[in-house]
Parts: C-alpha cells; sequence; structure tokens
C-alpha cells in the first residue's frame, strides 16, 4: 500500500470527528454564553475532536491516539448515564479502534509520519 495513500475508513473517520467537533460545538455553545458550569470543559472536548479528526486527514500517529481517548472519555462520562448510551459508546470505542489500527491503518500513519521526518 503507498503509505502517502489515506484508507478510505481513515478519512470516513477523520472526517466524522470533525463533523461531530463542530456539530457538538455549535450545540454547546449557547451554555458557554450563559456562562454554565461545564460550558468550558464540553467545548474542549469538541475542539479535541476536531484537532483529532483534523490530525487524521494529515495522516499525523497522536490522533488516531486523540481520537481513541476521546472516545474513551465519553465511554468513562456514559457509565453515569443510562445502559444504552454506554453500550453504544462502548460499541462506538471498539469499532473505532479497529478501524484507526488495522494494519493499512498503521502503514498509513506510519509511512507519512516518517516521510514527515
Amino acid at each position: 500500500m503507498n503509505p502517502e495513500k489515506r484508507p478510505l475508513a481513515i478519512t470516513l473517520m477523520a472526517g466524522l470527528y470533525v463533523v461531530i467537533g463542530i456539530l457538538a460545538f455549535a450545540h454547546n455553545f449557547s451554555g458557554l454564553l450563559a456562562l454554565q458550569n461545564d460550558a468550558i470543559a464540553a467545548e474542549i472536548t469538541e475542539i479535541l475532536a476536531m484537532v483529532a479528526g483534523a490530525g487524521m486527514f494529515f495522516g499525523k500517529n497522536w490522533a488516531r491516539w486523540l481520537a481513541v481517548a476521546w472516545l474513551a472519555f465519553h465511554v468513562y462520562l456514559s457509565a453515569f448515564h443510562e445502559i444504552g448510551e454506554l453500550a453504544f459508546h462502548s460499541l462506538c470505542l471498539v469499532a473505532i479502534t479497529w478501524i484507526l489500527f488495522r494494519p493499512e491503518s498503521r502503514h498509513y500513519f506510519r509511512g507519512v509520519r516518517d516521510k514527515a521526518t
């Protein structure tokens, strides 16, 4: 596989993180304006999703780790909510981790990083 060619799964995953980050940021922005207690923390997590997505587009290895950590944090938060939310986030974490660490994904992230160095 050509290390410069981004796998379709990575393109979709990166786009998903950017879109979710943007939509959630916009959705939670009113809380920031209303000076709600947890609004800043919520917006920071959404920015991290956008950063992870953008980093994955450019083949940054740290970005896939950030993407997994971001979702693992959501699994942790889901533990304090309904069981369905916990199950959904857990399933997403397993699926996304598998996608981001498959051999072709590892090759892509390693190839782009090594070439840039």
